[in-house]
């Protein structure tokens, strides 16, 4: 055996691999059959539902979604614009706060608690609201161009308060990091910025990837509320689509949208997670 490789299960590991991929395979069947009697039991519903017909069709009308899929898109492509800037910036300031919340000393003391109450106060504000305060407030003062975007006041809202909930997800990940490696880093003679660049901080990120890819999911889907600031995005389009013989179809397109553009996330997420838990478990081997 190379010197390279670890030791080679036992036979008990060796059978408990078989059983497990048996169960694997028997699970998969049950699945399967389960969700084939699932998706029979729902169409026989809905097909003996009095208004499935009518709801078809202002639901789910193929040339409604054709037609509105055009504008629909050209609004989506700015809730991806959104989406992107915000994706830039939360990180960048959620770390700042939390980085800012870690300080030691009582003359950080005015840093840590200015820290604090920006991560208390903007989680507790519904984003509609600062969307509104954001969105109309600003330019009601009349300190920058009228012509600045909406999209780009939606962002500056969705980023305020975004940052708020992602510094938390910093500083827990920061604090799950063992005492001992702060000492540790301390007694070698880093300081405190160095023991949180180098040793703190990367041993955290690996603990906090999974919440932070969960609260990436839920900035795509909020990205679609900016359309409450009078802009045109998938939302408005779909709107201003489905207004013209009320049909809803154009909304379920842009719902649609924001599903597809999840879907990777939440897969990629769930897929960590696992890694992680499986990581964790390696040294189980018997």
């Amino acid at each position: 055996m190379s010197k390279f490789e670890g030791p080679a299960p036992s036979e008990i590991e060796l059978e408990r691999r078989v059983y497990r991929k048996k169960q694997g395979v028997r699970s998969t069947l049950i699945a399967l059959v389960s969700t084939l009697l699932f998706a029979i039991v729902v169409a026989v519903g809905l097909s003996l539902t009095p208004g499935v017909d009518r709801a078809a069709e202002v639901f789910f009308s193929f040339e409604h979604a054709i037609n509105s899929l055009p504008r629909v898109w050209d609004g989506f492509l700015i809730n991806m614009l959104v989406l992107v800037v915000a994706a830039i910036a939360v990180p960048l300031i959620g770390i700042i706060i939390a980085l800012l919340r870690s300080l030691q000393g009582p003359a950080f003391f005015p840093l840590r608690i200015l820290a604090t109450a920006y991560a208390d106060f903007f989680r507790g504000v519904p984003l509609i609201i600062m969307l509104y305060l954001i969105g109309f407030g600003i330019p009601s003062l009349r300190i920058f161009s009228p012509y600045v975007p909406f999209w780009v006041y939606g962002a500056i809202a969705i980023i305020i308060i975004y940052s708020a909930y992602v510094s938390e997800v910093f500083r827990a990940g920061i604090e799950a990091v063992h005492p001992s490696q702060r000492m540790a880093a301390r007694s070698l003679g880093f300081t405190h910025w160095q023991t949180m660049r180098k040793i703190i901080v990367p041993q955290a990120t690996r603990k906090m990837i999974p919440a932070l890819m969960n609260d990436f999911v839920a900035l795509q889907k909020d990205v679609g509320l900016i359309s409450i600031l009078g802009g045109v995005d998938a939302i408005r389009a779909a709107q201003i689509a489905g207004s013209a013989d009320a049909n809803y179809t154009p909304y379920v397109v842009a719902g649609l949208l924001f599903v597809l553009l999840a879907l990777p996330t939440v897969r990629i997420a769930d897929w960590f997670s696992a890694r992680l838990r499986k990581r964790e478990q390696a040294g189980s081997i018997l």
